[in-house]
C-alpha cells in the first residue's frame, strides 16, 4: 500500500522538488565499487526516508550499459528506476533514446541545483534545456607516487612543474631504483595519457558544441608530442589495468597518473604499500600552465518507466547533492565527489593514514573547479578506437610527427562520423 512522507521531511531533503515523494521501492543498476558505494548511502537515506526501500543491483560495467541500451530500444521494458551512466557514454543514450530518461527539471532540479556541480561534469548530461542525469563521481587527475623511490633519488615531487621535469625526474628515479619504471601507460589498449594531458591543455577529440573534430588542434598535437618524448626517454612501460595493479604491489613502478578514484584501487589492492604512497598535481607543458584534468566519472539517471520517480529523485538528491551522501561514498570506497561543496567537508582535510598522513582528498578535489569540460558526443567510442590505433603507430615511428598522426586521426574520425574537421 502506498503512503506518503511528511512535508517537513521532504522540504528538508528535496528543497524545491515536488511536494510529495512516493514510498515503495526503487531499484538501481550499477557495477563493482560504484554499486558498493551506492549501498553505503542507503542507511543515511533511510533515516530521512524510512518508507523508501532502495535495492542496488551490481550487474557489472558492460552488462549495465548493454542491458540499459537494450531496454531503451525496447521502449523501457525491463529497466529499473535508476541507471548508472558513464559520462563518456551519456550522449549515446540521449541521442538514440531521448525519451528513455526523465528530464530532472520536471522533478524539481533547478538551476541552483545544477550550479552545485562543476561545468565539466554537466557537459554531457544536459541537452539544450533538458537535464537527463545528475552528476555523481568524477576523476580529477592526480599523480600517485612512491615516496621511498622519489626520496632515494633525491627527487622532490613539488619541484615537478612540467612534463620535462617529469622526464628528468624519471631518469633519476630509475637510475636510483633498479627495476623500477617511472610510470605505466596502457598504450596498447587505451589513449588515457593522451586524453588526460590534452584535457589539461584544453583540447579534446571534439569541439565543445560537438559539431566538429578538434583532435588535431595545436594543444592536442603538443600533448601527443610530449607523450612520445616520455616514451622515447624510456620512463614509461606499457601496462594494462591489471598489470598496473601488479606493478604497484610488486614495487616496480614509481608513479601512476589517473583519476582520483584510483586512490581506492591502490589502497585496497596494495595494502602493504601503506605509508609509502603520496599524491601531487599533474605536471603541465609549461611551468605556469594548467595542472588539472579529468578522467572518468559517472552519473545517475531516472528512467521514464519508473513507477516511483519522485522517490528516485529523492534518492538522487540525497546521495549526489548532499555532502553526507557524497562523503559516505568517498570514505568507504574512494568515489570522488563531483559536488563542489564537498570540498569544505572536514573529512576532505583530514590526513589519510595509508598516504603517510597526507590530506590527499584536499589536494585531489582542489583541482575540480579548474577542469576544462571535454565533450564526448555520441561518437566518442568511434573516435577512441581510431586514436588508439594512430597513437600506437605514432609511438612506433610510423608518422613523421604528432601533427601528421593526428591529422590522420581527424580524417578517419571525419569519415566515420560525417563531422567536419575544425580548421
Amino acid at each position: 500500500m502506498r503512503t506518503i512522507l511528511t512535508c517537513a521531511a521532504l522540504a528538508l531533503a528535496l528543497g524545491s522538488a515536488p511536494a510529495f515523494a512516493q514510498s515503495g521501492e526503487i531499484t538501481i543498476w550499477s557495477w563493482n565499487v560504484a554499486a558498493s558505494s551506492l549501498k553505503a548511502t542507503i542507511e543515511g537515506f533511510n533515516k530521512q526516508f524510512p518508507d523508501i526501500k532502495v535495492t542496488v543491483q551490481d550487474l557489472g560495467n558492460n552488462p549495465t550499459y548493454d542491458k540499459s541500451i537494450a531496454g531503451c530500444a525496447a521502449g523501457g521494458e525491463g529497466l529499473p528506476d535508476i541507471v548508472t551512466i558513464e559520462n563518456g557514454e551519456a550522449e549515446n543514450y540521449w541521442s538514440q533514446f531521448p525519451d528513455c530518461f526523465v528530464d530532472l527539471h520536471t522533478l524539481g532540479y533547478t538551476a541552483e541545483d545544477q550550479a552545485k556541480f562543476p561545468d565539466f561534469k554537466r557537459t554531457e548530461l544536459e541537452v539544450e534545456d533538458k537535464a537527463y542525469a545528475m552528476p555523481w563521481d568524477s576523476g580529477p587527475v592526480a599523480m600517485f607516487y612512491r615516496r621511498d623511490f622519489y626520496e632515494k633519488a633525491g627527487v622532490d615531487p613539488t619541484s615537478i612543474k612540467t612534463w620535462d621535469d617529469f622526464i628528468a625526474a624519471g631518469k633519476k628515479i630509475q637510475e636510483a631504483n633498479p627495476g623500477v619504471k617511472m610510470t605505466n601507460a596502457d598504450f596498447n589498449g587505451d589513449s588515457e595519457f593522451f586524453r588526460m594531458i590534452a584535457n589539461e591543455q584544453g583540447c579534446a577529440y571534439f569541439a565543445a558544441d560537438g559539431q566538429s573534430i578538434t583532435v588535431n588542434q595545436p594543444a592536442c598535437v603538443a600533448s601527443m608530442t610530449k607523450i612520445k618524448e616520455m616514451n622515447d626517454a624510456g620512463i614509461i612501460t606499457s601496462a594494462d589495468w591489471s598489470t598496473k595493479i601488479t606493478n604497484n604491489t610488486a614495487g616496480t613502478v614509481a608513479t601512476q597518473m589517473y583519476g582520483g578514484w584510483y586512490e581506492g584501487t591502490i589502497r585496497t589492492e596494495s595494502p602493504d604499500g601503506s605509508g609509502k604512497w603520496g599524491v601531487y598535481l599533474m605536471p603541465s607543458l609549461t611551468a605556469d600552465g594548467p595542472r588539472a584534468a579529468n578522467l572518468g566519472g559517472s552519473s545517475l539517471a531516472i528512467t521514464s518507466v519508473s513507477n516511483n520517480k519522485e522517490a528516485a529523485y529523492a534518492y538522487l538528491k540525497y546521495s549526489l547533492a548532499t555532502n553526507e551522501g557524497q562523503i559516505a561514498m568517498l570514505k568507504g570506497f574512494g568515489l570522488v565527489p563531483s559536488l563542489i561543496s564537498a570540498l569544505d567537508d572536514p573529512y576532505v582535510s583530514e590526513g589519510q593514514p595509508y598516504w603517510g598522513g597526507q590530506a590527499v582528498w584536499k589536494d585531489i578535489l582542489g583541482t575540480l573547479p579548474k577542469v576544462v569540460p571535454s565533450r564526448g558526443t555520441p561518437f566518442q567510442s568511434d573516435a577512441e578506437i581510431i586514436v588508439r590505433a594512430v597513437q600506437t603507430t605514432y609511438l612506433g615511428g610510423g608518422y613523421p610527427d604528432a601533427k601528421a598522426a593526428l591529422d590522420d586521426a581527424a580524417s578517419q574520425i571525419a569519415s566515420a562520423t560525417g563531422l567536419p574537421v575544425e580548421e
